[in-house]
């Protein structure tokens, strides 16, 4: 879902290239067509085949199940479903209208929630599949004007870890992928609404290619990995937030366990500086309206 561009189109162009027979499900029929005929550039074998699907996932259940029938009947059983349908509206909580915290949670959770309902049952009868959820960094903490996207972000993460208890025992295996800021058309439009404040803290680290991104969400579906994360900075967040998480080997969880406190202690100097950013904004601003007054 959201494969007709940014992160999704680039984890369906990684599937391609490995002899996977693709579904795009978004909602722009020009910009799906677009995406179909630079992803069949990839193929490695003539019987490939990429289908588009025009649907909004968010807004009815019925419909998507539908679909997502239909595309089972021509392409075969879904072995991985991979979540990417998303949008980020950032602003301060006051001036956000409660619309957006409805449409973010709607489109960035529920949009996750009925195409993995779609397909979990046939899952579980064949005992083989993959399900991954896209949430983001900031599923893992809560930034400045982030009150909306944030909370929809760290609903997947629930969503995941539950549902990753109910489906182990079939040999159905969740992965949660939390990338960093990417490249993508998405990006671009929620820098257009971002406060100072916000734009400030994402500037501390740097931005990722969507490529990159969806090779590591490939691999770590592909291994039934849980957690997939980016970077150095990634990896800190995943040990940091990695509570009662699922794991995948014991190494693992002993590299969380070791590895906690110091990452504690970082992020505890990440953590003042975002406040140290929100004070300056806030006094710049205080001065500018001072200064206007005055004027």
């Amino acid at each position: 879902t959201g494969g007709s561009s940014g992160i999704g189109k680039c984890i369906a162009i990684e599937c391609y290239k490995q002899g996977a027979f693709i579904t795009l499900v978004a909602r722009n029929e020009d910009r799906l067509l677009q995406a179909k005929k630079e992803i069949e550039k990839h193929s490695v074998n003539d019987k490939q085949v990429v289908l588009c699907i025009s649907v909004d996932v968010s807004q009815d259940y019925n419909q998507v199940e539908n679909v997502i029938k239909q595309a089972q009947e021509k392409l075969g059983p879904v072995d991985m479903l991979v979540n990417c349908a998303g949008m980020s509206l950032s602003g301060k909580f006051e001036d956000l209208e409660v619309s957006t915290f409805e449409r973010l949670m709607s489109v960035n959770y529920l949009g996750s929630v009925y195409p993995s309902r779609a397909v979990i049952t046939t899952m579980k009868e064949r005992r083989v599949g993959r399900i991954v959820f896209v949430s983001s960094q900031a599923g893992q903490l809560g930034l400045f004007g982030f009150t909306a996207y944030s909370s929809s972000k760290f609903a997947i993460r629930g969503l995941a870890e539950a549902l990753q208890m109910e489906v182990k025992p079939y040999n159905v295996y969740v992965t949660v992928a939390y990338p960093p800021d990417t490249d993508t058309p998405g990006f671009a439009e929620e820098n257009k609404t971002k406060p100072l404040e916000t734009r400030l803290i994402s500037e501390t680290t740097s931005v990722c290619k969507p490529e990159q991104v969806a090779k590591q969400i490939v691999k770590d579906a592909i291994q039934g990995n849980f957690n997939s994360s980016i970077g150095s900075d990634g990896y800190m967040l995943s040990a940091l937030t990695c509570g009662m998480a699922p794991v995948t080997s014991i190494t693992e969880g002993l590299q969380q366990v070791v590895t906690m406190g110091l990452f504690r202690t970082i992020a505890l100097f990440y953590l003042g500086s975002f406040d140290s950013i929100v004070r300056r904004c806030m006094m710049q601003r205080a001065k500018s309206e001072i200064a206007d007054k005055t004027a």
